[in-house]
């Protein structure tokens, strides 16, 4: 890999997203050596993957160069590297440009798309955790309407029309509302040779309430605002399988579509050598103790959505967001060096600033420690946190003047088939 020997110990950072940049601006300037390894070379703002889905955005509005990040940064380096195994034994780190030996190594991989096992739905669904899968399911979106023009079977059209979106939480509910406001203001001139109005979006929650995470009320609105957008809502619905053609469901509802989104759950995305079974808490992720620490390997530590920290409070753990993942960086590189210093550790304590979601045009949903707020002011208060916590200040720009236009012109400038989604339209032939 060519990483200079230091006379400095080596901590190595095996993922860029919101925790493993959050540690990376903790440990600037202290008498440490940094690697960052990541498989891209950029850091994505994955909160905004669904307006990149939608046409909304591109995906460099949401992305920033990882090399940039660390560039004024002291005794740092990045290597684009896929890891393959972490040999804890003997402190090593394999990857696919060969193997890197670290003092104290920190995994920040986050998460991945959970299909609870059903192979089924996994290989013909589709999902939205990285912006190549966002580019994917933007194409298919839009080639489904591309081909609905050219069938005269009405079987056939509809199910490229119809939209299932499976899971409640914000980020099912907010593809909902995206695809709904394009099916409102967007496909109608885009498609005038074309009945949109046939179109469906529906979104399937196996529980009683969508955004379970959020209060009550924040639910019922959320709810209120989606069928008001003409999405159809079908809780207590468990999906059980999908061929590429047919949703199935415990309650033998089924859907025939040509557009399955899965946004059911994730799990984290452990590393080979770090999985075995005393290792995995919840979730699928690891299990650390209050200082993000794994005890089994006291020089390995783990952060964000990959880490457990288990509790009489959080006994699944913190939420799989990005404020938990930016609060346990910042902790941990503090620690790191209090740990260098021969210091106690600080146990990390969340800050617990809310979560919000939005629906649509002036609509949003929002929870804090003391307030709860619905509709325009949480949807302004939703932008501004958005803006705020992306990376660069031309990102901040180009999505707040997309933002700006989007608005007054009910556009979507972005719905662009960049790369084709090779889909086999011919199924959906009666």
């Amino acid at each position: 890999m060519n990483i200079p020997k230091s006379n400095c110990p080596r901590i190595v950072i095996i993922g860029g997203g919101f925790g493993g940049v959050s540690l990376a601006h903790k440990l600037n300037g202290k008498d440490v050596q940094v690697v960052l390894l990541d498989k891209n070379n950029y850091h994505t703002f994955q909160p905004l993957l669904y307006q990149v889905s939608t046409g909304g955005l591109e995906p460099d509005s949401i992305a920033y160069p990882i090399r940039k990040v660390l560039k004024n940064f002291t005794n740092f380096y990045f290597r684009l590297a896929k890891v393959d195994e972490v040999d804890p034994e003997n402190k090593i780190v394999k990857t696919n440009i060969g193997n890197l030996n670290y003092d104290y190594l920190v995994i920040a991989t986050g998460s991945k798309t959970n299909f609870f096992g059903n192979a089924e739905i996994e290989e013909h669904a589709m999902t939205m955790k990285t912006i190549p899968q966002s580019l994917n399911l933007r194409s298919l979106i839009l080639e489904n309407f591309e081909q609905a023009l050219l069938t005269d079977e009405l079987h056939e059209r509809d199910a490229l029309m119809n939209f299932v979106i499976v899971g409640g939480g914000p980020t099912g509910v907010e593809l909902a509302g995206a695809l709904a406001e394009i099916k409102k203001g967007i496909l109608p001139k885009d498609y005038p040779d074309l009945d949109t109005r046939k179109a469906q979006i529906n979104l399937v929650q196996s529980g009683d309430k969508i955004l379970a995470g959020m209060s009550t009320k924040a639910s019922l609105k959320a709810e209120e605002f989606l069928e008001k957008l003409g999405v159809q809502i079908w809780k207590n619905t468990r999906v059980t399988g999908y061929d590429g053609k047919t949703v199935t469901t415990k309650t033998d509802l089924t859907f025939e579509t040509a557009t399955l989104v899965w946004a059911a759950g994730v799990k984290g995305a452990v590393v080979k050598g770090m999985d075995a079974k005393e290792l995995i808490a919840s979730g699928g992720r690891l299990r650390v103790n209050a200082y993000n620490q794994i005890e089994a390997y006291p020089d390995i530590f783990a952060i964000g959505d990959i880490a457990c920290i288990e509790h009489e409070d959080t006994p699944r753990g913190h939420p799989m967001m990005a404020q938990p993942a930016i609060q346990q960086g910042k902790n941990l590189g503090e620690n790191l060096v209090r740990l260098l210093d021969g210091k106690p550790l600080k146990p990390f304590v969340y800050k617990d600033k809310g979560s919000m979601a939005t629906i649509g045009r002036n609509k949003a949903v929002a929870d804090t420690k003391n307030f709860k707020f619905q509709g325009v002011f949480a949807w302004f208060v939703w932008m501004f946190v958005h803006l705020f916590f992306l990376i660069g200040f031309r990102n901040r720009v180009v999505v707040f003047v997309n933002w700006v236009y989007n608005y007054i012109r009910f556009d979507r400038e972005a719905r662009l088939i960049i790369r084709p989604y090779q889909r086999d339209y011919s199924k959906f032939k009666d």
